[in-house]
């Protein structure tokens, strides 16, 4: 029976058992809290009988993702929103530094890729700003900009613009020669060129590049809002944590991979779509 499965559905079955094993040992590991009527009165007395914070298992996760995810978007004031609206916060600050990142960061990566003066004019710049941690930018953005929320989206902009810049660079640079040598033959101008014979071209290694940005930028949005507060999915772990409440910490955990699973499919469809063969 198994045998006749596609390499697919056998991947999934084995994806699921051991999703259930997983399960089955964080559950079984988990000490079982003593009822009231077991203690001795003795530890009644110094509190034995009170909860204790603890990593939850699996059921209480559950019974949690099930409780958030019946009513995501609550709002109950400044400190309880719904998983649905913390999520949508930092959607918003991600897409928002990520959109002005590539704005600068393809045009200038074309301009790189396609001028080797150019190239030697800003790789030294580049090479000093690309290693810095974005976070280390998050003091003189709140700094100059007075603005957490705008902070947070500069901190995406300046983590989401390198491999973007870099990638569109290596592809542009990448093109055949010959590719464009046609071009100049049949007189087509600088911009046609661009459009009709680099960009099909490069479109594979650019799009690896914005796929690889909007993972980062969805890694450092937790970070930053943790740092600045207020609301997002990084804001809300941090707020349970504060709160002792582990299961809520472990099922927002699992709300960042599954958004950022989501995000990285998206541009995983994008990129095969624009497959370039000759």
């Amino acid at each position: 029976m198994i045998g006749t499965l596609s390499e697919n559905k056998k991947a999934a079955l084995l994806s699921v058992l051991i999703l259930l094993v997983g399960c089955f040992i964080w559950e079984m590991s988990i000490p079982a809290q003593k009822a009231v009527e077991e203690l001795t009165e003795y530890e009644r007395l110094t509190g034995g009988g009170q909860p204790k914070a603890g990593v939850p298992p699996p059921s209480q996760v559950l019974g949690k993702a099930w409780e958030q995810l019946s009513d995501p978007f609550y709002d109950a004031g400044p400190n309880d929103k719904g998983i649905g609206i913390q999520i949508g916060y930092s959607i918003y600050r991600v897409l928002t530094g990520y959109l002005l990142a590539a704005v600068i960061a393809i045009p200038l990566g074309f301009l790189i890729g396609m001028s080797s003066v150019a190239y030697k004019a800003l790789n030294p710049f580049i090479q000093v700003l690309r290693p810095i941690s974005p976070l280390a930018w998050m003091p003189l953005a709140l700094f100059v900009i007075q603005d957490s929320e705008m902070s947070a989206i500069f901190v995406i902009f300046i983590c989401s613009i390198w491999p973007m810049l870099i990638n569109t660079a290596f592809g542009v640079a990448g093109v055949r020669e010959d590719w464009v040598n046609v071009a100049r033959t049949h007189e087509l101008g600088a911009l046609k060129t661009a459009f009709t014979v680099i960009l099909p071209a490069a479109a594979p290694t650019i799009v690896t590049g914005m796929r690889i940005s909007i993972g980062i930028a969805w890694l450092v949005i937790v970070a930053a809002e943790m740092l600045v507060g207020g609301t997002g999915i990084g804001y809300y772990v941090w707020n349970e944590w504060n709160n002792l409440d582990l299961t809520s910490v472990i099922f927002s955990i699992l709300m960042i991979g599954v958004v950022g699973m989501l995000l990285d499919s998206m541009f995983g469809l994008l990129q095969r779509t624009v497959a370039y063969t000759e």
